[in-house]
């Protein structure tokens, strides 16, 4: 019995992943408040109705996706603002790891990229908390610098956002150069060293 149960959780588990694989292709050419769930279970090739078996809607699919794009990036997200011997050595982890992971899920990348400030709020909401949450880590991280002995935890969260928001600017700038030539990627990433360079400049020179 126990065997039986086991395949069908596994094969359970795979259509789901389907279906969430399905709607990562379609929303490359659409946004999520416009797809449709007969639109993705056409796509894997099941019935409209086997959809709500492991969604309660588009939306909740949505917000599964979500998760899968930027829920395992947490613990590379605190390695990479690590303490290191300098700012330079995080800045380039940082440039190097948005670099990678852009090259390795574009489709995710893209996704939210154009969900965050799309039509779906429990979607928007499901980004903000993840960035959230990338926030506090980050600034669980600085806290660790001797640099960030005097500083407050509100002022500590606003540079940790700051670090946030210039990586999801640079990964933004990544996608757009994924067709291009080199030269165009290697831009992109001496652009964002510099701007994650001013920050670390701002910080050294911040009185509260």
């Amino acid at each position: 019995m126990s065997h039986t149960l086991g395949i069908r959780q596994a094969q359970k588990q795979k259509t789901r992943q389907a279906l969430l694989d399905a709607a990562l292709g379609l929303l490359e050419e659409q946004s999520l408040s416009s797809l449709g769930l007969r639109e993705v279970t056409r796509a894997v090739g099941v019935a409209p109705t086997a959809f709500y078996r492991h969604f309660r809607s588009t939306a909740d699919l949505g917000t599964a996706l979500v998760e899968e794009a930027l829920g395992s990036l947490h613990p590379m997200i605190r390695t990479t603002v690590s303490a290191a011997d300098d700012s330079e050595q995080r800045i380039a982890r940082a440039v190097e790891l948005i670099a990678r992971h852009v090259d390795a899920y574009p489709a995710h990348v893209r996704f939210i990229a154009r969900e965050r400030h799309g039509g779906v709020q429990p979607v928007r909401e499901a980004i903000r908390e993840q960035l959230a949450r990338f926030g506090q880590e980050v600034k669980d991280e600085l806290a660790k610098d001797p640099e960030s002995a005097d500083w407050s935890d509100d002022d500590l969260l606003m540079l940790a956002d700051l670090y946030v928001d210039q990586m999801l600017i640079t990964a933004s700038l990544f996608l757009e150069a994924l067709e291009g030539p080199a030269e165009e990627r290697e831009r992109v990433a001496q652009v964002a060293t510099r701007q994650m360079r001013l920050i670390s400049i701002g910080r050294e020179h911040w009185r509260a």
